[in-house]
């Protein structure tokens, strides 16, 4: 995020603590996935986005909480680009636009390792006060996966639960590859994603098909 400029700019106070705190949110996100959530401080959040520790604390109390609002908004990031997939295909059947959502939200997270690090990664090593957002998290894509879901190809309802598992594995899966530095290449496992996703609820055959976008 650029800086705002130098000496008198004429910018209301306002615009500009917003600026800063939007800065720090960038820069803690960005030193998160250069050195970890433990070796992450004030000091590194602060130079990083060009504010000084007494300005941070203007914004947060602490570490933590300049964490939490950051988690928040990568979250938020991801949730935005999902439901926009799924707006741009709201007349397409259900598995399509699963698949689309999943391949937009695919496509985020490998552009932006930092984005993914902090939304699949680090939010579990920050110990507890964030784990009621992860699974908070969890549970609004599970939503979107269940809103307009089919029964399952036997005609039987699919378990309550199996939305949860399929966002809970499929978050695993990928936290792995982030964990094992291979975010950009996490767009390369849609197909695999959305079979995975869809299986419970067309059937194998169906689901590798959409997966392979035939």
């Amino acid at each position: 995020m650029d800086r705002l400029p130098r000496g008198r700019h004429g910018l209301s106070p306002e615009y500009v603590a917003q600026h800063q705190r939007e800065r720090l949110i960038a820069a803690l996100t960005e030193v998160l996935y250069e050195v970890g959530y433990e070796e992450t401080t004030v000091s590194l959040i602060g130079r990083r986005a060009a504010v000084s520790k007494s300005d941070f604390y203007k914004h947060f109390s602490s570490k933590d909480e300049c964490f939490y609002a950051a988690y928040d908004a990568a979250i938020d990031r991801l949730r935005g680009q999902v439901a926009a997939a799924c707006r741009r295909d709201r007349e397409a059947q259900w598995p399509p636009r699963v698949r689309d959502a999943l391949s937009a939200l695919l496509a985020a997270l490998a552009t932006d390792p930092p984005l993914a690090a902090i939304s699949l990664v680090e939010g579990l090593r920050a110990g507890p006060g964030v784990y009621d957002r992860y699974q908070a998290a969890l549970e609004s894509f599970a939503g979107c996966l269940r809103e307009g879901a089919p029964l399952a190809p036997d005609g039987a309802e699919v378990p309550p639960a199996a939305d949860e598992a399929i966002v809970g594995g499929i978050a695993s899966l990928l936290g792995r590859r982030v964990l094992a530095g291979e975010a950009a290449g996490i767009a390369q496992l849609e197909s695999q994603v959305v079979e995975f996703a869809l299986t419970p609820y067309v059937g194998t055959d169906e689901a590798r098909r959409i997966g392979s976008g035939r």
